[in-house]
């Protein structure tokens, strides 16, 4: 039996994750390179090595940001297709699915795009294994729609992942909040997805 979560335990976990919603949005505004702990700390009111006592450092701050995200897309993905009744409607959950989180973290998508390569090798290789399986759980999804290689399957899936995550790149802040992006975000990936060639 697991002991409950003392007021302590609360604020601690409440105040990890600032770090990581602030992090993130000053990594994405300014590159890894540009911000510091101070930076991280004084977004959240506490000093920078305060920041210490809920994390490593500033690259163990980036690896829990890029980890997280890619540990919810599996797990909220996962259960979005468990969820859905047929093949079609499957694909189109996970596209949703897709389209909110894009459309919702335009910082995370920035700082993975930016700063992947500042992560440990131990984070690195954790977000390349949780990518593989989102990227796997799409792959599985698609194929009984579309009479496709695996390696195609996988060019398709990778392609409208392109297409949605370059929101951020691409559009304001503003719009990207209407439901008319996230409709037209869903329907363009569908019909890419399933795109005929030839």
């Amino acid at each position: 039996m697991t002991s409950p979560l003392t007021t302590r335990d609360r604020a601690k976990a409440e105040r990890a994750d600032a770090l990581l919603h602030e992090a993130a949005r000053l990594f994405a505004a300014r590159g890894y390179s540009g911000v510091s702990l101070e930076d991280i700390g004084a977004a959240v009111g506490v000093s920078g090595p305060a920041v210490y006592r809920h994390f490593s450092g500033k690259q163990a701050l980036l690896g829990a940001v890029l980890v997280k995200v890619s540990e919810d897309l599996v797990v909220g993905g996962t259960a979005v297709a468990e969820e859905a009744a047929g093949t079609s409607e499957r694909m189109r959950a996970l596209i949703a699915f897709h389209v909110d989180f894009a459309l919702g973290n335009a910082d995370i998508i920035l700082v993975q795009d930016r700063d992947l390569a500042h992560l440990c090798d131990e984070d690195r290789a954790a977000v390349r294994r949780l990518q593989r399986a989102y990227i796997g759980l799409w792959m599985s999804t698609l194929a009984p729609l579309l009479d496709a290689s695996t390696d195609e399957l996988r060019l398709r899936v990778q392609a409208c992942f392109g297409l949605i995550n370059s929101t951020p790149h691409s559009t304001r802040s503003a719009s990207r909040s209407t439901r008319a992006t996230a409709a037209v975000l869903r329907e363009m990936a569908y019909a890419a997805l399933l795109a005929p060639v030839g």
